[in-house]
């Protein structure tokens, strides 16, 4: 664990399990082009809608998992405040030009409440700005998967202190809003352009002619939207970063999430009347 991390999700082996299962789900999810052909299921559009019920129903078995592991009533505190934070961030940016403010809270959560908090987080955060912003639909399994792994993936990076920890932080966050949106992309690319386009998904190509066309669509439609979502990573994390720190590792040290109860037991009771 990192320096300066406070655990408030503790991780025991079975809900580890558990998440490295979701990975690999996930990943079998977002990369269903290559492993499902549209069409196979009847429809084109058939394929998107199965995986996103599977990542929910994934998500929902991973929550479970964490909260029998325990969450404190502290770290769920502190999960929904950050959650609406983020629901309140989100619609300051938008999307716009591909800028993005929830995620460099996401990364800095995760990196002090540790890998089972941001990825519970991020969970909740998409979540919950989706039923704000009215974002529901069925982009949104997705959407909560990829920000859940950019979350706990900033709760294992390695030790560091200072500067060099925000540079680290910063690069993560500028490297996550790249991956993100190429993950995104990828659970819509089949049936987002004309299939006569020369980076349009074609059924049938071998895998090697498949992922070209691929990383040309992604260069071709998002490099611009990923950019701008980076840049703000690395831009909030350099300025806002610090302080940012600053707060959560107060707040943890107040909390102190994973204390143990210790009850001290009572002197003997003196007798009546004396």
């Amino acid at each position: 664990m990192s320096a300066g991390t406070a655990t408030a999700i503790r991780l025991n082996t079975r809900v580890s399990l558990v998440i490295a299962l979701a990975a690999f789900l996930g990943a079998v999810a977002f990369f269903w082009p290559f492993v499902v052909a549209p069409g196979t299921f009847g429809s084109n559009y058939t394929p998107p809608l199965i995986f996103g019920v599977l990542l929910v129903l994934v998500l929902c078995v991973v929550l479970s998992e964490m909260a029998e592991g325990g969450i404190s009533s502290k770290a769920l505190a502190m999960l929904g405040v950050l959650s609406a934070v983020n629901a309140a961030l989100r619609p300051l940016g938008a999307g716009t030009a591909g800028i993005e403010t929830v995620f460099f809270v996401l990364v800095l959560a995760g990196r002090v409440y540790g890998p089972g908090f941001g990825f519970t987080l991020g969970c909740t955060s998409l979540f919950t700005s989706a039923l704000i912003t009215g974002g529901v639909g069925p982009w949104m399994p997705y959407q909560m998967f990829g920000c859940a792994f950019v979350g706990m993936l900033a709760g294992f990076l390695p030790r560091a202190t200072g500067r060099r920890e925000v540079v680290m932080l910063a690069g993560y966050g500028s490297l996550s809003g790249y991956l993100f949106g190429f993950l995104l992309n990828l659970s819509f690319w089949p049936f987002s352009l004309d299939p006569n386009s020369s980076i349009a998904y074609l059924p049938g190509l071998p895998f090697t002619e498949q992922w070209h066309r691929y990383l040309a669509f992604d260069l071709a439609t998002s490099l611009g939207w990923d950019t701008g979502r980076a840049v703000t990573n690395f831009v909030c994390i350099v300025l806002a970063g610090p302080a940012v720190l600053t707060t959560f590792r107060r707040a943890a040290r107040r909390a102190r999430f994973q204390a143990p109860v210790r009850f001290t037991p009572s002197g003997p009771e003196a007798p009546d009347g004396k």
